[in-house]
């Protein structure tokens, strides 16, 4: 859960931005756009033009992702979690992101998850509701007052209070006190700057086979542009390269809504 604005920008990027632009190295880059079917035809050439093509490739990219966020809808509880957080001037986890949380937990069996960025509880109950029926969620935020209103939101969706155990603090401060080895997923939602200490601590909480997963990899587009040179881009590249090259790791970066970046930890 990140600060942001009351209505959150949806990602708007530049096709032949990402497809000819490549900021991490070893990645693939593409210089030409391929043929739309059905779309992308200019009359007045009588031809494709690359203009249409980008359009069309833009247009159709975007309804897809905006289709593929709404699919699976939020009850209640989660609409009202959702509001408190954009009240509070947090950005939560899109419905899409929440959804994908909710089916990982679901397909590794999760009974320990710990969780950083607690925000209003959006996140956290995506989680519970995919994890086992007895599973409990670890939550760390530095805001006790976000945690006081997530607690308000599980109990609003029906958990019992010994499914989340709630840690104020700084994550960095936090995490070391966990046990080793003793979780199914890691969700990251916290201090983008703080992503590959948090991928270090990862390493050690999660048993072989468990997930850890990154939200807002994207950062609104500017990671996929090399033209943005800012530190959290950097850092965030960075953290790509160390979760994709890892012998540890099985990696996939997920296009939903602000980039979610996941893999599951083999062991040693």
């Amino acid at each position: 859960m990140t600060p942001g604005g009351s209505t959150p920008a949806r990602r708007t990027f530049s096709v032949p931005t990402l497809l000819t632009r490549s900021p991490l190295t070893g990645f693939p880059a593409r210089g030409h756009l391929p043929a739309v079917a059905g779309g992308g035809y200019s009359r007045r050439a009588g031809r494709n033009t690359d203009a249409d093509r980008e359009r069309a490739i833009t247009g159709n990219r975007q309804a897809s992702w905006a289709f593929a966020d709404a699919f699976v809808s939020e009850d209640d509880a989660l609409i009202r979690a959702r509001r408190r957080a954009h009240e509070a001037g947090l950005r939560p986890v899109s419905p899409g992101t929440g959804a994908t949380l909710r089916l990982l937990a679901a397909a590794s069996g999760a009974k320990a998850v710990v969780e950083i960025g607690t925000g209003t509880g959006v996140s956290g109950i995506h989680l519970l509701l995919g994890m086992r029926p007895d599973g409990v969620l670890t939550t760390v935020d530095s805001e006790p007052d976000r945690q006081q209103l997530a607690r308000e939101a599980y109990r609003d969706a029906g958990f019992a209070a010994n499914r989340a155990r709630f840690i104020p603090g700084r994550a960095l401060e936090v995490l070391p006190r966990l046990a080793d080895g003793g979780y199914d997923l890691v969700f990251c939602d916290g201090d983008r700057m703080e992503y590959l200490e948090y991928l270090g601590e990862s390493l050690r909480l999660l048993r072989p086979g468990g997930l850890v997963c990154f939200e807002g990899t994207f950062a609104q587009g500017r990671t996929l542009d090399a033209a943005h040179q800012d530190t959290e881009a950097i850092r965030l590249r960075e953290l790509m390269r160390a979760v994709r090259d890892s012998p540890v790791f099985t990696p996939v970066l997920l296009p939903t809504d602000d980039g979610l970046l996941c893999a599951v930890h083999r062991g040693p």
